[in-house]
Order: C-alpha cells, then structure tokens, then sequence
C-alpha cells in the first residue's frame, strides 16, 4: 500500500496537468476574445465606424483568437449611441472516457452618455 500511495499522487497530478492543457486555453481564447469586444464597443460607442466594418474587425479577432463562429453567429447592434456585440459558441474538448462541450457567451454593451 505504501508503494502503490505515491504512484497515486504521481497519476492525480499528471491527470489534472492534463486536463488543464485541454480545458484552460478555450478560457484564455475567450477571455482574450471578450477584451476585444469590451474595447471594440467602447471605441466604436463614439465613432461613426459602419456595423460591417465593426463585424469585419471582431471576426478577425474571432480567428485570431481560434473562436469558432461564423458571421451569422455574430451581433452588431448600433442605435441611439449605444452599441452591443455579442455572440454564443460552443468549443468541444476532447477529454479521455468524458468529453466536454464548453458554452460560451461573450459580449459587451456600451452607452454613449451625452447621446440620448
């Protein structure tokens, strides 16, 4: 039993290294993804940038960034000095005997105060 203990602790911590190089970076890619978009609305609150070019730029940050999502996926709402960008998707990862589907929702809203 005294051999077979250490054994144990050796497996548990490659499994949770593994699992964290499967699982962390679709998290780091969101995250990234969602800055974009918090600076994209902020910037584009008070400029008068047309929605296809604001969705041209967020798609290119999409693949930047290996977010899976099409351009119909993608909400650009401009109006009144507020703009919103948001969008769903799902990433598969594939995790021995468990795979997982990881749901995001990334999105950012911005209100320009002066326009009303």
């Amino acid at each position: 039993m005294e051999k077979i203990k250490p054994l144990l602790f050796i497996f548990a911590i490659v499994a949770a290294i593994y699992v964290g190089i499967k699982v962390i970076p679709p998290f780091f890619n969101d995250w990234q993804f969602q800055d974009t978009l918090d600076s994209e609305a902020r910037i584009d609150t008070y400029n008068t940038k047309p929605e296809a070019d604001i969705r041209r730029d967020i798609m290119r940050a999409a693949r930047e960034n290996d977010i899976p999502i099409s351009d119909d996926q993608l909400v650009v709402t401009r109006g009144n000095g507020t703009i919103y960008i948001g969008t769903k998707y799902t990433v598969h990862v594939d995790l021995p005997g468990y795979p997982v589907d990881l749901q995001f929702n990334p999105q950012s809203k911005n209100t320009n105060p002066v326009v009303r």
